[in-house]
């Protein structure tokens, strides 16, 4: 049995990140980070659906230590 497999593109320039999902792959929260925009976004992943979650307060913030 094959199973879909698809890379992850950026939100931000279209670009395939180096983050590859199965059909049965779930993220949540997950904070992908692209390489070529060298930017972080949040985002969520069910059955090969992706949704970016817009939550600028939480990708702006800084560390805590």
């Amino acid at each position: 049995m094959v199973m879909k497999v698809e890379w992850i593109p950026c939100s931000i320039c279209d670009n395939i990140t180096k983050v590859q999902i199965w059909k049965d792959t779930e993220l949540k929260n997950f904070p992908l980070y692209c390489p070529k925009s060298n930017q972080e976004t949040l985002i969520n992943v069910k059955e090969l659906h992706i949704t970016v979650i817009k939550e600028a307060d939480a990708l702006d913030a800084e560390p805590m230590y």
